[in-house]
This record gives C-alpha cells, structure tokens and sequence, in this order.
C-alpha cells in the first residue's frame, strides 16, 4: 500500500457548518495564519450556490497563491472512503461527489471527512486529547457532532459514520429535527437551540436579548446570548444552564457507553467557555452511572475552539488521509 504523499506549501482547511463556512490557512505547526468566511445559504438551495461560497472563501485565503491542498470538515455523514457527503441535515448534499468534484473545480487535492472527526483530528494531533489513548469529542454549532477516538485515532466505523452523537434520541417524539427524526439530543443542546430557548422568553420575562436582536426574536442568534449572559442577563443565563444541563446528561450516556479517558468539547458554542462546560460538568457527575465509584473524566474545551473543526481539515489535507 503507498504511503500517503505528505503536502508541502500552502495547506487550506475548510469547515462547512449549517451556517457559515469557515476557511483557514494553516500551517505544519497547526497555527491559523489567516481566515476567511462565507453565509451557508442552506439545505434547499442549489448545489452550486454551497459550492460557489467554498470556492469564494478558499479564494480569499489562498490570494492567488497556489494550493497545494485542501481539506474539508463537512457537517454530515461522509462515507468511508472520504468521498461523498451522504447526508447533512443543514446542507444539501445527499450522497454528492464532494470530494472529486471540488478537486476538479479547484485543481488541486482535497481531502474529506465529518466536521467532529476533524476537530478530532486537531485535538489528537495538537489539543487536548494529544497523547490519549480514547477520548470522545463533542462539537456543538448549528446541531451536535461528534468523534471517537480509539488507540489514539479516529474511529470511523463501518459506514464512515461513526460519533453522529447529535441525532441519538433523548427525548421519545420530542422536538423536531432537521434530520427528519424527533427528540434528537441536538434540539436540546446546541446553537439552534440555545437561541430557540432565549427567543421564546423575549417579551415574557425582562432580558437585553430584546435590544440586542432588535425586539424581533427571529433575529436572535447565539453569539448575541452569549454576549447577553457575560454580561448576567438572567435568561440568557438560564439559557446556557439548558443547554449546559443536556450537554452533560449527553455525555454522561457517551461516558457510560464508551468509558474515555477524557471528553473534549468544541464548535462554536463552546466559545461561551465555562458559561457552557460548568452545568455539563454537574450533570455528567449527577447523571453518570456509579460516578461516586468511578473515575469521571474531565470535560475539556477543545484547545483549539471554535476553530478545531479547519485546523483538523487542514491536518488530514497536509498529512494527505
């Protein structure tokens, strides 16, 4: 079997979220020289129109320099082989050549895999999880997505779907998910449902989340709660305290399941910090089977942030797997 060709020059890693895209340059020592972003238009648009702001971003970062290669972070299930995205809840493709089609369009190599297993991929190369045995890595945006690291490794499973933490029911004919399923753990416990909490409060309880989105709830977006709970906006407090209690009552399954030696938290949620991990924490330790007889594994915020998802795709791109 052949090696894989490590890349040499210019690396650029891509993270395509529900609703931006995030590219980055990155360099062999994993430091984010410089970023460029676009508005995901969304699951019912064209492909062309998901694909064009890609190609805009990787564009802006590479200026008019050549690419020796790119890696894709993609929010959905992407197959073994790494190239076809076969489903993503947020985004359009639905069993697309993603892979091969934007080698062509670029002209250069790309790589492909799940947004979580890339964040992994930072975190066991660079973070958080670098030199440990199993870990689990949880990633909260727009919904949850997840990665399992085996023997220092990403674990990828049969279908190359492994870690699709977010769509495992909590709540039996809960909410509605974007996956077509309800009561899915990411309509507790991410983005979308950190804003949905505040929304639903503005105008019945006394809260700045009203100023901040305009007095339009619609407009609310998550950065604007946490910006609002820094501050101690009282429900934009009890918002993370939601969120933060899920994400803990999450893990603790994962814990019980998989028995890591830690759990690494990241995406963009978990910018909030301990606003986010401090209720996960009491509730992995209140929820955990026989936590009082076991040790409980740290919960850790993902060394590298928000940013985990590009920097993990810009690894796999130089590292050429």
């Amino acid at each position: 079997m052949t090696p894989p060709r490590r890349a040499e020059g210019l690396v650029v890693g891509v993270d395509v979220g529900g609703t931006k895209v995030l590219a980055a340059e990155v360099d062999d020592r994993a430091r984010v020289l410089a970023t460029a972003t676009r508005s995901t238009p969304g699951r019912r648009v064209e492909l062309g129109l998901l694909e064009g702001a890609l190609t805009e971003a990787v564009e802006e970062v590479a200026d008019g320099r050549p690419v020796a290669a790119v890696g894709l972070a993609a929010a959905g299930f992407v197959d073994r082989a790494g190239e076809r995205v076969m489903f993503a809840p947020h985004l359009p493709w639905r069993g697309e050549a993603v892979r091969a089609r934007l080698a062509e369009r670029w002209g250069t190599t790309v790589v492909l895999d799940n947004d979580a297993n890339c964040a992994a991929r930072a975190e066991v190369a660079h973070g958080e999880a670098a030199g440990v045995p199993e870990a689990v890595v949880v990633t909260l945006g727009t919904g949850i997505g997840g990665a399992v690291v085996l023997g220092g490794r990403v674990h990828r499973g049969r279908n190359g779907m492994a870690g699709e933490f977010g769509h495992m029911q909590v709540v039996p004919d809960g909410l509605p998910c974007e996956c077509g399923s309800r009561g899915c753990w990411e309509q507790y416990s991410s983005g979308n449902a950190l804003a949905r909490f505040a929304r639903e409060r503005i105008g019945r309880e006394r809260t700045s989340l009203a100023a901040l989105c305009g007095g339009v709830p619609e407009r609310l977006v998550g950065p604007m709660v946490t910006e609002a709970a820094e501050q101690g906006d009282a429900v934009a407090l009890q918002a993370f305290a939601s969120v933060g209690d899920w994400l803990g009552v999450g893990i603790a399954n994962l814990v019980a399941a998989l028995d890591p030696d830690v759990v690494v938290v990241g995406g963009g949620v978990s910018s909030a910090g301990d606003l986010l991990l401090e209720p996960a924490r009491a509730a992995l330790t209140r929820s955990l089977v026989g936590a009082s007889h076991r040790r409980v594994p740290p919960v850790r915020l993902a060394r590298f942030g928000p940013e985990a998802g590009v920097v993990g795709a810009a690894v796999m791109a130089r590292e050429g797997r």
